[in-house]
């Protein structure tokens, strides 16, 4: 089976304590590895400069689509302190233009604006499957280029899954995070998947299933969120399970934090996640709203 993935590859500084580490990153390549690792076909969608080591995707037989550019790659800051994250964006490359491919199913998840709201739908204009991570869409830059999040109503017809912490969610819609979920589903998202530190909710019809991740020491939570996203994805596209999907997803999380590994060295062997899956399986919870 094969995956599409529309987001920008990064090179990302981050810092720890008193540790920098300069990464390749991007939900690019946390998404496509995640996806390799679970044995899809990637077309990743993409763009980066002469300064980014494609070498490294290529020898993860990850398909790159059009993707080298002019310009340098999207660089990013990032400082972590346990589950909080700040980022300064350091340089932004070119968007990324759409291309017919034959995926099973498409997965958007932009780091910062390279996806424009023509492109979106033409992706959803030729998918089946179509899960959307929206932080790229709803970030913004203050004078002094640090990350922050800005109200964006983009059309979220069609949209298969969706992936937001309560930060993200406020940009899009208001009230509780239940209220939010709905306001959410009415826009038109099958699953809402709800993330906030520990806890992750799914929102299907009228029912709300939730798992909680063990709270143990967190590193770096850099590409959590992307290996999330792929995984459930993954999952949905071959099991058409959500409730299984939902597990993968918690399990590939949960394996990566586990691992204590900063940046892409974090993504989660097959095994460690399907051994975390069922682990939550058997403690979802479930309520109706």
């Amino acid at each position: 089976m094969k995956l599409a993935i529309f987001a920008h590859c990064a090179i990302d500084t981050i810092s720890i304590k008193e540790n920098n580490y300069e990464q390749i990153g991007g939900s690019a390549c946390y998404c496509g590895l995640t996806a390799r690792e679970l044995k899809f076909d990637v077309d990743l969608f993409t763009k980066f400069g002469n300064d980014f080591p494609k070498k490294y995707l290529l020898d993860n037989k990850i398909n790159l689509v059009n993707s080298e550019s002019s310009k340098n790659t999207t660089k990013f800051s990032i400082s972590v302190t346990g589950t909080d994250r700040t980022l300064k964006l350091e340089n932004q490359c070119e968007p990324i233009e759409y291309f017919n491919t034959k995926a099973d199913g498409h997965l958007v998840s932009p780091i910062f604006h390279e996806i424009s709201n023509e492109t979106l739908k033409k992706i959803k204009d030729d998918s089946n499957f179509l899960f959307i991570d929206p932080q790229g869409f709803l970030r913004e830059k203050d004078s002094e280029n640090n990350v922050i999040l800005r109200h964006n109503d983009i059309d979220l017809s069609g949209v298969t899954a969706m992936k937001v912490n309560p930060e993200e969610a406020q940009q899009l819609v208001t009230g509780t995070p239940d209220e939010m979920m709905v306001a959410l589903q009415k826009k038109g998202v099958e699953y809402v998947l709800f993330t906030n530190k520990t806890e992750v909710s799914m929102l299907v019809k009228d029912k709300v299933y939730s798992i909680t991740l063990p709270n143990k020491e967190v590193h770096d939570t850099t590409g959590i969120g992307d290996v999330f996203c792929a995984a459930f994805s993954c999952t949905m596209l071959k099991e058409k399970d959500y409730l299984w999907a939902l597990c993968f997803a918690g399990g590939a999380a949960q394996a990566a934090l586990d691992s204590k590994n900063v940046g892409l060295q974090k993504i989660p062997r097959k095994g460690t996640i399907q051994n975390n899956a069922s682990y939550f399986y058997n403690l979802v919870k479930f309520r109706d709203l």
